[in-house]
């Protein structure tokens, strides 16, 4: 599920073949980012009317925002371990299609922009689910107005250093450059650790951080994450909403398999 806006109507964009430029121009122009934006101006502006009327206090409104700060990453990492890579979601035709478009698609193309922003309709719902209920807790629905603006412009954080982690270029911020080695990593190389993207905390708690190619053998399912051929005849429901499937999933692989199939047809005489 997506929207085909302007500048993303036409195009197709892979980080590896983009510079950190051309990513923020596309950035700023997807549709979802655009709705984040919104959402955390509008939640924003209320939040900031209902303290000037005084239907809040500043202290308990400010607690709910830095409650959210801190539940976002071991909200997103707890997702990303046990929802995204999970084996449960490809066995229903009712969720085949949303694990498809969240997570299989990013894992098997990892440089597609198209495929790496989270989708809209599960992305926002689960940072509202995340934050507001803690915010109204601490603060009424001003608190709860002002968590969904941080859970949101967090969001916002979160997807940009996830797209800038799969650029095909050397970040000069040590930060950035020791996140998107970790990434590149769970991508890959072993997909089974490193779920946080740009917190790696409690990768370090719960111990599923590693180092890289040294530290794990290769896992087969880097690529598919599990759901091959022989899963694909008990479970069909991924694989019928997959063009040319079954294709190579290694996508560097598959790339290579393409232009050749693309150079042995335009050699064919017409």
């Amino acid at each position: 599920m997506s929207l085909k806006l302007g500048f993303w109507s036409d195009k197709e964009y892979h980080l590896d073949r983009m510079d950190l430029s051309g990513l923020t121009e596309a950035y700023f122009q997807y549709y979802a980012i655009a709705a984040y934006i919104l959402v955390a101006l509008a939640a924003g502006a209320a939040a900031f009317y209902g303290l000037a009327t005084g239907q809040a206090a500043l202290l308990p409104t400010l607690f709910s925002m830095l409650a959210t700060f801190f539940i976002y990453p071991i909200v997103w990492y707890l997702l990303h371990r046990y929802i995204l890579h999970s084996r449960w979601m490809w066995k229903s035709k009712l969720t085949a299609g949303t694990w498809k478009r969240i997570h299989y698609d990013h894992h098997s193309d990892p440089n597609n922009l198209k495929v790496l922003f989270g989708a809209l309709y599960t992305t926002l719902p689960t940072v509202a689910l995340a934050s507001m209920p803690v915010g109204y807790l601490l603060a009424g629905w001003v608190g709860a107005l002002a968590a969904l603006a941080t859970g949101v412009v967090q969001t916002c954080i979160y997807e940009y250093f996830h797209c800038i982690q799969h650029l095909g270029y050397q970040p000069k911020w040590a930060w950035v450059r020791e996140i998107k080695k970790f990434h590149m990593a769970h991508h890959f190389h072993n997909e089974n650790g490193n779920y946080g993207i740009t917190n790696l905390w409690w990768d370090k708690v719960l111990g599923t951080l590693y180092e890289g190619a040294g530290a794990r053998p290769r896992s087969p399912t880097v690529f598919n994450l599990g759901y091959d051929e022989e899963v694909a005849k008990t479970y069909p429901y991924v694989a019928k909403m997959t063009p040319n499937w079954p294709y190579n999933t290694n996508p560097v692989s598959r790339k290579r398999e393409e232009a050749a199939a693309r150079e042995a047809s335009a050699a064919q005489p017409s």
